[in-house]
């Protein structure tokens, strides 16, 4: 939106114009990471059952088993995550399972977050037996990680694109260019920076991620109309009282 409304300044420079289609946008807006949404499900809670592998998987899996699942689901509150509404519009608008998958989990009393590492320390306490639409990139980096497993859906995977921009306002331009340079270098050398890539999404099939593209159609949902909307119906899914 910043940089729709006319307050970055576009960059061109060696290494901006290296970048994969996917990772610029009209020179103003560069990306630096990947970071794919993914289901973390309890190893214990899932010992015998069955892991889900796309979102049809996972809904069959909860409406079979009411008695594990019954308050034990966690995913962003899209009310106040802005990482949990992105992934909840992008997923709405690519899956048709979305609604349905939301809606199996209102009738469980899922647990609401705001941050994807509060709902994976619910998951290694024993907790919550799944946590769905987290940060991969997260979960990778705990050292508990033998608790749990990381799946990115088989049908599709969102992908997180972090982004940097130079502000019109900027009062070192050149040094701005410069550090922005400096991290795209790190990023892109050769595709498989840390900053870029996760083992999550090296293991992923490629077909199935969803980069969220950087460009207009991310404001459709800034919009205050279609975002009242979106969350009253999200809401009358995920909240069954």
């Amino acid at each position: 939106k910043l940089a729709h409304d006319g307050m970055a300044m576009p960059h061109t420079s060696d290494q901006a114009q290296d970048l994969p289609d996917w990772a610029v946008w009209n020179d103003m807006v560069f990306a630096f990471t990947q970071e794919p949404a993914a289901f973390v499900i309890s190893n214990e809670a899932f010992s015998g059952l069955p892991v889900p592998e796309n979102r049809q998987e996972l809904i069959n899996t909860l409406r079979q088993n009411p008695d594990i699942f019954q308050g034990r689901v966690g995913t962003y509150d899209i009310r106040s995550s802005g990482a949990g509404y992105l992934f909840a519009t992008q997923d709405a608008r690519a899956s048709d399972t979305y609604w349905r998958l939301t809606e199996v989990m209102g009738a469980l009393d899922p647990k609401l977050y705001c941050c994807t590492a509060d709902m994976i320390d619910d998951v290694v306490s024993g907790e919550l037996a799944i946590v769905y639409n987290v940060l991969a990139s997260y979960a990778e980096q705990r050292e508990d990680s033998d608790a749990f497993t990381i799946i990115l859906p088989s049908d599709i995977s969102n992908v997180m694109l972090r982004t940097k921009l130079l502000p019109r306002t900027s009062e070192n331009p050149e040094l701005a260019a410069q550090f922005l340079d400096f991290v795209l270098n790190q990023t892109f050398p050769d595709g498989n920076s840390p900053l870029l890539r996760s083992t999550a999404l090296e293991q992923a099939n490629e077909n199935a991620l969803h980069r969220i593209a950087l460009g207009p159609g991310l404001l459709v949902y800034l919009d205050q109309f279609k975002n009242r909307n979106f969350i009253a119906e999200w809401e009358s899914s995920i909240l069954q009282e």
